[in-house]
């Protein structure tokens, strides 16, 4: 939902994890390995279109894995189709991608302007994840639980 300055919310989530910036970035643009560890916990992804170049585009569906009242779809019951476009890519460092919810709900339009950061510490990594323009039907603490979720899946993978 806008804020009072008009400007649509900003989620981000972050953590240490422990591998290099070289070994998370690849995860970042390998679709075999984000079909793994993006989906957050509970949900499922399929690819189908992941063209990882600036002005490539993507084209990925997530499915609930237990469908209830609290775990809605944004394009059917069950499963989010969403759609994007790569935005920047500066290796090893940040990867900027521009993502599009398939609904027919206006809650959820809008381009989402995801960016994710990698900056090396002596632990290994921090990873950010910063999502602006989030459309207003997501709501923030499943967005919060859900960034989270694909950051602990993201760990598990490199780790």
């Amino acid at each position: 939902m806008p804020n009072a300055s008009g400007r649509k919310r900003t989620d981000s989530a972050s953590r240490v994890i422990k591998a290099s910036p070289q070994t998370i970035y690849k995860a970042l643009v390998d679709p075999e390995a984000q079909v793994v560890w993006l989906p957050p916990k509970g949900m499922k992804g399929r690819i189908f279109e992941f063209d990882a170049r600036a002005g490539g585009a993507y084209e990925m569906a997530l499915t609930y894995l237990e469908p209830d009242e609290s775990t809605q779809g944004k394009t059917s019951e069950n499963s989010d189709l969403v759609k994007g476009k790569f935005l920047e890519f500066i290796p090893d460092e940040r990867m900027v991608q521009q993502v599009e919810f398939q609904s027919d709900d206006p809650a959820f339009s809008g381009d989402m302007i995801m960016t994710w950061s990698l900056a090396a510490v002596p632990e290994g990594t921090f990873v950010t994840v910063v999502c602006e323009n989030v459309p207003e039907g997501i709501r923030k603490e499943d967005h919060d639980e859900g960034l989270s979720s694909s950051l602990e899946n993201l760990a598990e993978f490199v780790e």
